[in-house]
């Protein structure tokens, strides 16, 4: 590798929440190492400046998604888009990140080398097509696991023929303009729960349509205890307290429904039906075919949804579309729903790396072929850790733990002369997907993605309080593990590699 490359001790991809967060607890926890964060959009703050639909908010609570060091402090606790954002880039002009980010890199392909125990990074100018190359001794992938180029939107006989406007979330145009028009809206996940309310203030009709329902909660925007916990103690110690009772509600909800399936489904069918007109046909359009968590549980803030069924501004129709029409789409069923503007909430296109190419030492990383260590590192690739969050509870909180048990590596891998780490699995280890979750977007992919094993750490854990109590009070070296330095292998000291 040439000296003339520009080198940094870590390489992060992408500025989101995840690569900010990786950024700030490295400043912290090692403030002599380098890094750099390459970026290929030209901002900050990942999704929540990619997504410009009406309404974009969080799904999950900002206690739980809000990083364990910056105490949320807005009253809205499920938060829209803008101020998220705000918290986001607060967190990185506090602490001195912005400087370190550079816009308009999109990394190509990373190559690692055993022989200079370090990453060859190519990256292109997003603007130009100019080719860049680093150098890292670690390569953190913050991208999530979605791709940011495109939405996944199935096809739909006819779609030529409709004379309005067909937009996926995913790329909102500007100047689309709702008010007064009729509306479909294609999808009933998180984004469409999202969509239909927020258009449905302006909107003469929103129709959401779907081919089956999905568990919807509706859930207060603002948290009381919060308020009045931060008047009596103050930010931080309100902030720490209320997320610990969020972490507690968000693994009892999970629990419940997952051991008390029936029971959970009647809960929900109970809160729902309390909240829409009466007679209405909860079962047809509220009454999921499969047990709760078995895909993500969709949050209504303030039951905003069920308030624009219940006035009239917003219907639900499920069932399979046919066609779209000139004047709108037509149903199996035969029924026909007018729309001026179509909407296809239809959901992600799944990628992992950010659609970086992985090789080492010449030979290119399958992920489908590789486990998971610990639900952040590939078996078989060194020095290397992806940042993906829960999905039965808030991203952040497994993030910010993969950020610190990274600082904590690294910590032991300078207390013992180390430079490269790279787990291990077991021959024969048995494979099941990572993300064990029937979510279109995983189920489409599931080849792609990494493998976790019967047990830890290759099987990828669900619960914050247990991954909390091993990250702060487990060793590092578990015999998974493998560790070596370059140097020693060159000068010819025996062993190189040690567990």
């Amino acid at each position: 590798m040439s000296p003339d490359i520009e080198h940094f001790d870590v390489l992060i991809v992408g500025a989101g929440i995840s690569g900010i967060g990786a950024a700030r607890y490295l400043k912290t926890e090692h403030p002599a190492k380098t890094f750099t964060i390459l970026e290929a959009r030209g901002a900050t703050g990942g999704t929540w400046d990619l997504f410009r639909y009406p309404g974009i908010r969080s799904d999950s609570d900002l206690y739980t998604f809000g990083y364990a060091f910056k105490p949320w402090t807005d009253e809205d606790s499920i938060a829209s888009a803008e101020k998220i954002l705000a918290y986001v880039r607060e967190v990185s002009a506090e602490n001195g990140i912005d400087e370190h980010i550079r816009f308009h890199h999109r990394v190509r392909a990373a190559s690692w080398s055993s022989e200079d125990a370090r990453w060859l990074i190519e990256a292109e100018d997003a603007r130009t097509g100019e080719r860049r190359e680093f150098t890292a001794g670690w390569f953190f992938c913050a991208t999530g696991y979605y791709s940011y180029d495109q939405g996944f939107s199935p096809r739909f006989e006819g779609r030529e023929r409709f004379t309005g406007p067909v937009v996926h979330p995913q790329h909102w145009p500007d100047d689309l303009d709702h008010a007064g028009k009729r509306v479909v809206v294609i999808g009933s996940g998180a984004t469409a729960v999202t969509i239909i309310p927020a258009m449905a203030e302006t909107a003469a009709h929103v129709t959401m349509v779907q081919r089956t329902p999905t568990y919807i909660l509706p859930l207060p925007t603002q948290d009381p205890l919060a308020g009045v916990l931060r008047r009596l103690l103050g930010e931080e110690r309100s902030y720490g307290i209320v997320r610990r009772k969020n972490v507690a509600m968000q693994r009892w909800s999970w629990l419940f429904c997952r051991r008390f399936p029936k029971a959970a489904r009647r809960m929900i069918r109970s809160i729902n039906a309390r909240r829409l007109p009466e007679g209405f046909p909860v079962d047809e359009h509220f009454n999921p075919p499969y047990d709760p968590w078995d895909q993500r549980l969709c949050i209504a803030p303030d039951g905003d949804l069920f308030q624009a069924i219940r006035h009239g501004r917003a219907s639900v129709v499920t069932g399979h579309i046919e066609a779209f029409t000139p004047e709108g789409v037509r149903m199996e069923s035969g029924e026909h729903l007018d729309a001026d503007v179509i909407v296809t909430a239809t959901g992600l296109d799944l990628k992992l790396f950010g659609g970086v190419g992985l090789a080492v030492d010449g030979e290119p990383v399958d992920p489908g072929e590789r486990f998971a260590y610990k639900g952040m590192m590939l078996s078989g690739v060194p020095n290397f850790v992806l940042a993906i969050g829960y999905t039965n509870a808030s991203w952040t909180l497994k993030v910010g733990l993969v950020c610190e048990y990274f600082c904590k590596l690294l910590a032991h891998m300078d207390a013992h002369g180390y430079d490269t780490a790279r787990p291990v699995a077991d021959p024969g280890l048995p494979k099941r997907p990572l993300l064990d979750f029937q979510a279109g977007y995983v189920l489409r992919s599931l080849d792609k993605l990494p493998k976790q094993g019967p047990v830890a750490p290759w099987a990828a854990s669900t619960h914050y309080r247990s991954d909390r109590r091993l990250v702060r009070r487990g060793g590092v070296a578990d015999g998974h593990l493998r560790f070596s330095s370059a140097e020693s292998s060159a000068a010819g000291r025996v062993p190189s590699e040690r567990p």
